[in-house]
Order: C-alpha cells, then structure tokens, then sequence
C-alpha cells in the first residue's frame, strides 16, 4: 500500500512538473506599441496541435482596415519599425494568401479595426510554430496602415507599419 501511494503521488508530482513547464514552452505573447513609444495593444499566441492560435486585444488603433502580419526579426525600432524586417517567410515563398505562389507563413487576414480603435480577435495560422517564431533573431507582430492586397510582392501594398511587438517567451 505504501509503494502504491508513493508510485502515485511521483508520478503526480511529475505530472504537474510537466504541465507547469509545459505550459510556458507553449505561449508567447507581443506588446504592440505605435510610432510613439505608446502601447496599443498585446498577441497572446499559443502553440495548437495545427499551428498558432494568435489572440489579439487592440486598444487604441485608428479605425480601418489594416494588414495584420508576422516579421521575419524580433525588432520593433520606432518610428518606421523597419527594423522587424520582412514578412516570417521561413519557406521562401511569394506574398499573399491569394497567390497561387505563395503565401509568406507570415501573412494572415486583415483585420478591421471600429471607430472606438478597440478590437478583439483571434486568429489561427496554420503555417508556424511557436518554436520556430521564437528561434534565432525571433519575430515581431506588426500592423500596417492600410489592408493587404494579398498579392502584391513584398508585403501587399499595405503602406507603412502603425504598430510593432516582438513575440517573447
């Protein structure tokens, strides 16, 4: 009886441990701040068996249509943000997920943004993981001022970046 419970209660304790760690391997999060320095909002992502699950809360954004993107460098330099790079583009491919060449793993939908600047959405793409956006330099969420086109190469005719996060840990 005494093996019994000592077997059950290591094997609980590993199972916790495993959870707990678990767990942390398997979300990152993005705080988006704009040109200025202010925060505008944070990505919570966490790794599903078929990608990442992005869960986006916006807090101030300017109303509109807006390409929402991942970038290849885990850099958001104001005020232009060029420093994140390019869109996460690990396969090589072309822009745009309505480009028979494409898509960057990096491109997701627009978003739409109300007059209020505040939006909650959730987005699945299917084209990472959550290892693979932490990796090397890392990668950065960054929203451009105007929507995607979602065929023009580089980055869909979006116009410039309004917002940057880099994904942490």
């Amino acid at each position: 009886m005494i093996r019994t419970t000592l077997c059950f209660a290591s094997v609980l304790a590993l199972q916790v441990a495993l959870a707990g760690t678990a767990g942390a391997a398997e979300m990152a999060k993005a705080v988006l701040s704009d040109p200025d320095g202010k925060e505008v909002g944070t990505v919570t992502l966490t790794a599903v068996p078929t990608g990442v699950l992005l869960n986006a809360e916006l807090t101030a954004f300017p109303e509109g249509t807006h390409a929402f993107h991942i970038h290849g460098t885990g850099k958001c330099e104001p005020p232009s943000f060029k420093s994140a790079g390019g869109h996460f583009n690990p396969e090589e491919d072309q822009h745009g997920l309505e480009n028979p060449a494409g898509p960057h793993a990096g491109d997701m939908p627009n978003i739409n943004v109300p007059a209020n600047g505040k939006l909650h959405i959730e987005v699945m793409n299917q084209m990472v993981s959550l290892p693979g956006l932490l990796e090397g330099e890392g990668t950065a969420i960054v929203v451009h001022e105007k929507g995607d086109d979602y065929v023009s190469n580089p980055a869909g005719d979006a116009g410039p970046r309004i917002a940057c996060g880099v994904i942490n840990e």
